[in-house]
């Protein structure tokens, strides 16, 4: 294996283990936590459980007390974390990049959940507050993620019992035949029973022709709503016209959705800002000639390919992309690679990202003057 196959294998180790952290995330936040405790009886302490394996692996091997207190350290218990709190989570939604009107939204609504909270254990009437709401706004910009704080703050503040994140789209909810929309729809409230269901592209439930069963499984929903509505939050989602479709498509929708939060894209200085989170997070720095470069090359990417490019998501990619043309620059030094090489994204390897998505030769150093060429070309 020559160096460049080398440095490009260790980028993309990078990328790997990225993606299964995120891929860990997602499947903690569909499937929620909620793993059985055994009975005391049946209850093995680790040690226990790995002196068994050590028997099992050798069962003629003798478990001298020099083994058994070994084990004993080996699986000695971490220290439990301590619950997030309120503050904890009012801090990472200011930590957010953008968003400042959704910000502001969240903060009113966890306001009011709190006092909500503060008169039912004061045994003071409480109004017949709905906690359900629609987001609306164009792919990669933060909805999923607003949605997975949201579900943490109402379990925080005790509104939910669990505080997991499910989410779907038609596809989760809709069956082919008769009668099993319903059933597949009730599978995934089960799921969503203590936290947040979250219906992504909810408008597809309604928009279709013919005999469709994407309103058995509208149907459905509503009724566990109502059955569930002291342990279980539905958000839906979705671009904003066809979720102001969706809602007044149906008067059960209308009166148990009644609050809109709007997700605007993210401007170009946020979507850089995003680019050095994925840096922070990843032990990468971006050199600071390459920032204004950058900045063109995310603006004109989000120009040129509208919703399609999708904000937050796209960023990544650019991301991805610029760790191989990093991988490349690296690959045809001839001397040693220090630890700072290696973290260092140059300006060249934004300008050679940039000739390899948009297929131009150079980058406009004129960055106002790229941003309005572009304008124009879309309008």
């Amino acid at each position: 294996m020559d160096k460049k196959d080398e440095i490009i294998l260790q980028q993309l180790e990078v990328i790997r283990a990225m993606t299964e952290n995120n891929l860990r995330s997602m499947s903690g936040d569909f499937w929620g936590s909620t793993p059985s405790v055994p009975s005391a009886k049946e209850e093995e302490s680790p040690s226990d459980k790995l002196l068994s394996i050590l028997k099992e692996e050798d069962p003629k091997a003798e478990l001298t007390p020099q083994k058994k207190e070994a084990a004993k350290v080996e699986t000695k218990a971490k220290p439990e974390e301590p619950e997030e709190t309120l503050e904890d989570l009012k801090k990472e939604l200011e930590g957010y990049v953008g968003l400042e009107t959704v910000k502001e939204e969240v903060k009113d609504l966890i306001n009011l959940a709190v006092i909500y909270q503060k008169r039912r254990e004061n045994q003071l009437p409480t109004a017949d507050m709905s906690f359900h709401m629609v987001f609306s706004g164009n792919p990669g910009t933060g909805k999923t993620m607003i949605a997975r704080l949201m579900a943490r703050v109402y379990k925080v503040l005790g509104i939910l019992s669990k505080g997991q994140l499910v989410e779907v789209d038609r596809s989760g909810l809709v069956a082919g035949y008769v009668g099993q929309t319903a059933l597949k729809t009730s599978e995934v409230i089960e799921k969503a029973k203590g936290g947040v269901l979250f219906i992504d592209e909810a408008y597809a439930l309604t928009n279709k022709e013919g005999n469709d069963f994407g309103q058995e499984a509208v149907d459905t929903l509503l009724k566990a709503m109502e059955d569930n509505r002291e342990d279980l939050i539905v958000i839906v989602a979705g671009y904003e016209g066809l979720m102001e479709e969706f809602i007044h498509s149906n008067p059960g929708l209308e009166s148990r959705f009644n609050r809109y939060l709007h997700f605007d894209d993210y401007t170009p200085e946020e979507m850089l800002g995003i680019f050095q989170l994925n840096c922070e997070k990843s032990a990468y720095t971006l050199a600071e000639d390459a920032k204004e470069p950058l900045k063109a090359l995310l603006t004109a990417l989000s120009l040129k390919g509208g919703i399609t490019f999708g904000n937050g998501r796209g960023v990544r990619n650019v991301f991805e992309r610029i760790l191989t043309e990093q991988a490349n620059r690296l690959a045809a030094k001839t001397e040693p690679l220090s630890r700072e090489d290696l973290m260092r994204l140059e300006k060249d390897d934004v300008l050679a990202c940039f000739q390899e998505m948009t297929g131009e030769e150079t980058l406009p150093e004129d960055f106002q003057k790229i941003e309005t060429d572009l304008k124009e070309k879309t309008e």
